[in-house]
């Protein structure tokens, strides 16, 4: 689309939540066109003609990916939202200057050179995702969230800028926190999310909801369900396999809230008709092997919405995950045990095979409501053996494999945040520290990369109400005893939720959306598994070094540890590479 006065260029994938309330801005003060529609695209040319770029940044609220071409002083200005809900590709190939949502866009120019950069293959193995800035090809670099870039004058190496940053809000807010009352901050956060979801649900085409039964997918849909005069529709995947399945919790609430709801249950047989189609949909190696049941979820609400709404980013504002209250504890009872010692217990505590002690500490699992404690076992020793300090264990746990730069030929790490400490985040609260560190990284490079791709394979809009800006900004102002509370993450969303569901519905350990993978790749993901991972196989394409991964593929498969996720890197790689 072209500007009112023909100055500016905007080519832009997203969606500007508050684009009325800008609109109304530039009528108030006479800034704003003639209006030839009522489109955000058209709001956001308006206010560059009227603010400038950078301005327009900071004003505004959603999701979006863009690029401004200037065609007065021929620059080009490319910009992504600001926790990174968009994705945003750009480099230089030869002599010409390439950017796009997807890397499929970028590989189709001619001059496109698709050389893997083995330091980000290294890092996949490591995080299962590649984290901003890198990507798996050499010279092609994400944009970071809440940035935007300048070229201008056949420029070689222009630097991402921030107009916001997650960091700087932190401690900002950290040093100014709020004093109010827990009933007040309560009423605070509701008022927030009400009015994201409110903002969030304007929409001319049919719009549901992803409905977990977990805490945040619950509270999201039933701030929606408030705010609707008829039942929202809602979605969710179950499984078989009674450990990973979330389905019957979900339909509890739904029926609780009066939604219309829709659930189906994913198999072994639909995760191994629709690997061949990762590659295609997630562009780059991915990771994560929730992106099954996430596609899925995401196919069936396409087929009745065209809008979901989601809960993402509840566990990295509030909380939400074990790294942010459950290995602290665990670290502050074990930290004072000299290290020879820890190392001498984290090895007995894996001395049996993580499958053996599943079924050895059965009765006592299930007795406390905690699934696979064998692996769960095996985890926690493995973590004991060479830790010093809290940001150690930080980093083990979102670790898979600790020596991924020699397990792939001829790489090197590259500069990435979690290697560079002195740039974390300063905030004086470790805890804190990490869950920025988590909203910084595995929150753009993994959560809303899973969700954005998945959904975008079927045409599917997803908005996230928690990464609302106001909210974001509000939760770094929240004590830390209004998040984590009697060994528990998300107190305050707890209590929240507490006005609009029974707490039963809801209170039982955190599952995740995770697949039963380890499970699977013994069973009937197998023989697919051993034919991407076949000796002759990786020496052949010379990516990897096979003895460890045969190694770790012979040991998984025997029952002696649970490798399923660390392979899952491997796998999602290959399957990636045989469609190059």
């Amino acid at each position: 689309m072209v500007s009112f006065s023909g100055r500016w260029v905007i080519s832009y994938n997203g969606e500007i939540y508050n684009h009325l309330t800008l609109r109304a801005e530039l009528e108030a003060s006479a800034l704003a066109p003639e209006w030839r529609g009522h489109s955000d695209t058209e709001t956001l040319l308006a206010c560059v003609e009227a603010w400038g770029v950078q301005k327009t940044l900071q004003r505004s609220v959603g999701m979006f990916a863009m690029a401004l071409w200037d065609r007065h002083s021929h620059e080009l200005w490319l910009a992504r939202d600001r926790l990174g809900e968009k994705p945003l590709y750009y480099g230089w190939q030869g002599n010409t200057f390439l950017f796009g949502s997807e890397l499929k866009a970028l590989r189709a120019h001619p001059e496109f050179n698709a050389m893997v950069d083995r330091g980000a293959l290294a890092l996949l193995l490591r995080h299962n995702y590649i984290p901003e800035p890198h990507s798996i090809y050499n010279g092609i670099r994400k944009l970071p969230p809440g940035c935007w870039l300048k070229l201008s004058g056949g420029q070689r190496d222009p630097q991402p800028v921030a107009y916001w940053s997650l960091a700087e809000t932190a401690e900002c807010r950290a040093k100014n926190p709020f004093t109010g009352t827990e009933a007040e901050a309560l009423d605070t956060l509701h008022s927030l999310l009400s009015t994201a979801v409110r903002e969030q649900m304007l929409s001319d085409v049919p719009l549901g909801a992803l409905l977990s039964g977990g805490i945040d997918s619950t509270l999201i849909t039933a701030l929606m369900q408030a705010n609707s005069t008829r039942p929202v529709r809602t979605f969710t995947i179950g499984f078989d396999e009674k450990a990973y399945d979330e389905a019957v919790h979900a339909r509890a609430v739904a029926a609780h809230l009066g939604t219309e709801h829709t659930e189906m249950h994913l198999s072994p047989q639909d995760a191994l008709e629709l690997i061949p189609r990762l590659p295609q949909m997630y562009d780059e190696p991915f990771a994560d092997s929730s992106q099954l049941p996430t596609h899925l979820v995401m196919q069936l609400a396409r087929r009745h919405v065209t809008v979901v709404l989601s809960g993402d980013a509840g566990d990295e504002l509030f909380g939400g995950y074990k790294r942010h209250y459950l290995w602290p504890e665990i670290w502050r009872r074990i930290s004072w045990v000299p290290s020879p010692a820890r190392r001498a217990l984290g090895m007995a505590m894996t001395a049996l095979p993580a499958t053996t002690l599943n079924r050895l500490l059965a009765k006592p699992a299930h007795l406390l409501n905690i699934a696979l404690p064998g692996d769960k076992t095996h985890k926690l020793g493995m973590r004991m053996r060479d830790l010093s300090s809290l940001e150690d264990v930080y980093v083990s746990l979102v670790t898979e494999w600790s020596n991924a730069s020699e397990i792939v030929v001829d790489a090197s790490i590259p500069p990435n945040l979690l290697d560079q400490r002195q740039a974390w985040p300063r905030l004086a609260d470790p805890v804190a520290r990490i869950m920025a560190l988590d909203t910084l990284t595995y929150l753009p490079g993994d959560i809303l990369t899973k969700v954005d791709r998945a959904a975008m394979a079927v045409s599917l809009e997803t908005r996230a109400p928690f990464l609302d800006r106001d909210v974001v900004e509000f939760s770094w102002r929240l004590p830390m005893a209004m998040k984590l509370r009697d060994g528990q993450g998300k107190w305050i969303l707890r209590q929240l939720l507490d006005r609009h569901v029974p707490r039963a519905l809801t209170e039982r350990p955190k599952q995740g959306f995770s697949i039963p993978l380890d499970q699977w790749l013994r069973g009937p993901l197998r023989d697919w598994a051993e034919s991407l991972l076949a000796e002759d196989r990786l020496r052949l394409q010379g990516y990897f070094d096979p003895t460890p991964i045969r190694k770790a593929w012979t040991r998984h498969v025997r029952g002696e540890a649970s490798f399923g996720y660390r392979l899952w890197s491997v796998l999602m790689f290959q399957a990636w590479l045989e469609q190059q």
